[in-house]
């Protein structure tokens, strides 16, 4: 996995501030509907969260699934558990890490997004078959796919009651069309209660990976893939542009 997490200052020593540089409520109405999701497959209710990060989706899943959550960042790990404080959480790469028990849902939300190699993206679903129990579901949610691609900016940030404010552009884009990866690059303004600003510049390479490639290796690992559930329209609740659910054959 080349570029991974641990390597970026924003999960590292800056991740302190991403509670205002991505704020849970941004990840309300994607969190609403894999809840729906994920309840209405035989209404499961113990979940493996790999790649949690700072634990802003979890937030909004906790109430009715028993939440275990797995980063590699400690660092995001501590924000999570402010946040959580009620989830277990396990420092990891979800890679390579093995629990020793399974789950009825493994969920992999957009920290799938640092795995750029087709090698690594395999062993991170394997880890998911591994921990899902017989006839148990796994989802995926990718930011991008190479299928559909296309070069994007934008921007965000938040302030806190103790005056701090972040702030960030982003721009993400794909060097070369011909391999599985795209690069984000970003800047990232950071102000402190006393009001001293730092500015920030940091390139993020991220997995672009064909849905072909997802199908094929989702299989190889031995799920059986299914259909998302069809919730239907509902305010509050959105679809996330990109889903691969799989169940582990019972």
């Amino acid at each position: 996995m080349t570029g991974e997490p641990a390597e970026y200052r924003l999960y590292t020593d800056l991740a302190q501030w991403w509670p205002l540089i991505s704020p849970p409520s941004q990840y309300a109405a994607e969190a609403r509907y894999l809840a729906a999701a994920i309840g209405a497959a035989d209404h499961r209710r113990d979940v493996l969260d790999l790649g949690s990060g700072g634990g802003h989706v979890a937030v909004h899943l906790k109430a009715g699934l028993a939440m275990t959550l797995v980063d590699l960042s400690e660092q995001m790990l501590a924000v999570s558990r402010k946040l959580n404080p009620d989830c277990e959480h396990r420092q990891g790469d979800m890679r390579t890490i093995r629990l020793g028990r399974t789950f009825d849902v493994v969920l992999v939300h957009d920290a799938i997004d640092y795995v750029t190699t087709e090698t690594d993206l395999g062993l991170v679903i394997g880890t998911a078959f591994a921990h899902c129990r017989p006839a148990g579901l796994a989802v995926f949610v990718p930011d991008y796919l190479a299928d559909t691609f296309t070069e994007q900016s934008g921007g965000g940030g938040a302030a806190d009651q103790a005056g701090r404010r972040a702030s960030f552009r982003e721009w993400t884009w794909d060097p070369d069309p011909a391999d599985c990866w795209v690069q984000s690059d970003y800047e990232f303004h950071l102000t402190d209660a006393a009001g001293h600003v730092e500015v920030v510049a940091e390139t993020h390479r991220l997995g672009a990976f064909s849905r072909g490639t997802w199908r094929r290796l989702l299989g190889q690992a031995g799920f059986e893939l299914t259909d998302p559930p069809r919730l239907g329209p509902r305010p509050g609740r959105q679809r996330p542009a990109n889903l691969f659910t799989a169940r582990r054959p019972a």
